[in-house]
């Protein structure tokens, strides 16, 4: 699917955003329905560790929030969605640019609608691979991602004029 202008100014927007770009990755696509993000994670000055490979916590930074914000975007304003733990990898020593897809399916989405549709809390956990050209993997990144419909609390509500949670009546 190729970038709307929408997600081409997403796009600038992570790239540009002082956090995001202190990781030295860019994000060099984003698919219209945000249901794609790939990354470049190049190996250079910011980036580099002292024994001249791929520093690891730049490889973690690189994703961290990619899979949260695609699930913001794809589940819609009516879902709470929170990274809760991540675990990394690393396969072997990166001396070169490394590139990870980010990807969401419709039946990802169908799952996490039908689990939560009766009000409970799900965690999924999304994996993507750092390679490089050739497709070596240099690290596996797993992210468990905490899902709620905003709605469902049972016992309680977010009253939104004054912050406080509040009982259902």
């Amino acid at each position: 699917m190729p970038e709307s202008w929408r997600s081409r100014l997403a796009r600038w927007g992570f790239n540009f955003f002082p956090t995001y770009r202190s990781t030295g990755a860019w994000i060099t696509y984003i698919a219209d329905d945000f249901r794609e993000i790939r990354i470049r994670l190049p190996l250079g000055w910011r980036t580099r560790n002292n024994v001249g490979t791929m520093f690891g916590g730049s490889m973690y930074a690189a994703g961290d929030g990619v899979f949260m914000v695609m699930l913001i975007k794809a589940l819609g304003p009516d879902y709470i969605v929170w990274d809760k733990s991540a675990t990394v990898r690393f396969r072997k020593p990166a001396r070169t640019t490394l590139y990870a897809s980010f990807v969401l399916t419709s039946d990802d989405l169908e799952g996490i609608r039908a689990a939560t549709a009766g009000g409970e809390a799900i965690e999924r956990v999304h994996r993507i691979a750092l390679v490089d050209r050739q497709s070596v993997v240099h690290a596996e990144i797993e992210w468990t991602i905490y899902i709620r419909r905003r709605d469902a609390t049972p016992a309680a509500r977010l009253d939104r004029t004054t912050n406080l949670i509040t009982p259902q009546g």
